[in-house]
């Protein structure tokens, strides 16, 4: 008999049919209820032993995470809570599990502790939500920009250039490091590497995502990124995922236009397939918040924060405009800023981000217009600026809770401002030839932003450690698994 899933056995209308269904044991109550759960629901459905005509070996043997197959008759339920049970008359043990050493008991665990458990937290409640979450956030990303007839393109993962400029890369080599070779100067030798060049692992798909961008017009890229970033801070990881969509021929008003309506897509996305999952997480973070001081809670509960986002036009608001009013606000001079605004050109940081966004305009923000010298060299450059106050076509995306969730800009599309730029910053024009083409063949006004996922299922799930939204975090110092 083929087994049915616990959510589908859970979601029938008819009764007294024969059934079969497998999963992991989360509980067994008296000698004879089985909360089984199979990963298809947060819901477990109960199964009903008859213990009394079940030998004593296959009773000690039904244990927390064992994994089970029962068969017997889908009845409606006499207990609050569910709709259905099964009456078990088949039981089968397909793996045991010692109750002794199974660290995923029916109690209460630490987060710490179950990091610490990657490979088993997801048998838990919220794990098994939050990795539900993240799948269907991925299968939205993919329908939306499917549906926008977007091409897909798959971008290196190994790559010899720096796209963002900030030199935090993970090497890639062949070589020795016992023996490396050398030049006659005493630096590494990387013509006698793999690649005949140095090369690292991608911090961005985006330099060559523009490329495809200007022959297919609209492409967006999905893939694993990373950063040698020596940060253990909650937000940080050095192995993400990132959503990197450039469009030929939009200006920035257009990049604003996409990415708002992505996101509002995706959460709603999110929120229609997966509502017992995000209730679920919602009232987890309200037990969590009860032990914490109330300035510290969240203003918001998580479906209400999620719905905030989708009911509310983002707020455009130049970064200029930002700097003044953060400048003028009480919480800076008070002091209460742990990084106090004084001037223009300041890098904003999460709680200037986040004070935009829920306390003084109340919805999600996207500032644009950045000062040139703390973004990237592709960003096109705003004409007529005032000398040292220039700014470029940049776009920032701000959540409340989070801050940043979005970054994107207007791409320079003039060649000579672009080549000028990159020998104010000491980039080899030789190594980005490749990139400089497409502005020497065919160039256009193009635009483009990049999502960190993990950020996005942060958000969605309302977790508050980076670590605990993807399923084996590699962070400095810690590569399990």
């Amino acid at each position: 008999m083929k087994h049915i899933k616990v959510k589908d056995l859970l979601d029938s209308t008819t009764t007294l049919q024969e059934v079969n269904a497998k999963g992991w044991v989360r509980t067994f109550r008296n000698n004879q209820f089985i909360a089984l759960n199979d990963g298809s629901t947060i819901n477990n459905i109960q199964c009903v032993v008859d213990f009394e005509n079940t030998p004593d070996e296959i009773l000690k043997r039904i244990t927390t995470g064992a994994a089970v197959s029962v068969t017997g008759t889908l009845v409606a339920s006499k207990g609050a809570g569910q709709n259905f049970e099964i009456q078990v008359t088949k039981l089968e043990i397909l793996g045991d599990s010692d109750p002794e050493k199974f660290p995923m008991q029916p109690k209460k665990h630490s987060l710490e502790f179950l990091r610490e458990n990657a490979h088993l937290r997801v048998r838990t409640n919220a794990f098994g939500a939050i990795m539900r979450v993240r799948s269907v956030l991925s299968f939205a990303v993919h329908s939306y920009f499917q549906e926008k007839g977007f091409v897909y393109v798959n971008t290196p993962i190994i790559t010899g250039s720096d796209a963002e400029g900030a030199g935090e890369m993970f090497k890639v080599t062949s070589l020795s490091f016992d023996n490396t070779p050398r030049t006659e100067d005493g630096k590494v030798n990387y013509k006698e590497d793999f690649f005949g060049k140095e090369t690292n692992l991608t911090v961005s798909g985006q330099l060559e995502g523009e490329t495809f961008a200007m022959a297919l017009g609209q492409i967006y890229t999905f893939g694993p990124t990373f950063r040698a970033e020596n940060s253990n801070t909650s937000r940080h990881l050095a192995e993400f995922w990132m959503i990197e969509p450039e469009v030929a021929f939009n200006d920035l008003d257009a990049n604003m236009d996409l990415a708002e309506d992505f996101i509002q897509y995706v959460i709603k996305y999110a929120m229609d397939k997966c509502p017992q999952d995000l209730k679920f997480l919602e009232t987890r973070l309200l037990d969590e918040e009860k032990s914490k001081p109330q300035a510290e809670r969240s203003e918001m509960a998580l479906l209400e924060k999620l719905n905030f986002v989708l009911e509310n036009n983002f707020k455009r608001v130049s970064y200029t405009e930002a700097i003044d009013i953060l400048r003028d606000s009480s919480a800076n001079k008070k002091k209460k800023f742990q990084y106090i605004i004084n001037e223009w050109g300041a890098d904003l940081q999460s709680e200037h981000e986040r004070y935009l966004v829920e306390k003084h305009f109340k919805c999600p923000v996207i500032l644009f217009d950045y000062p040139a010298n703390i973004k990237a060299f592709y960003m096109r450059l705003n004409d007529n600026a005032e000398p040292g106050k220039e700014t470029v076509r940049a776009m920032d995306i701000l959540f409340p809770g989070i801050g940043e969730i979005v970054g994107g800009s207007q791409r320079e599309e003039r060649l000579e401002v672009l080549v000028e730029k990159m020998k104010v910053l000491g980039l080899d024009e030789k190594e980005l030839s490749w990139y400089l083409d497409t502005r020497r063949f065919g160039s256009a006004v193009h635009s483009g932003f990049g999502l960190g996922f993990e950020r996005l299922v942060l958000f969605v799930t309302g977790m508050t450690n980076i670590r605990d939204v993807i399923p084996f975090p590699r962070t400095p110092g810690n590569a399990e698994f």
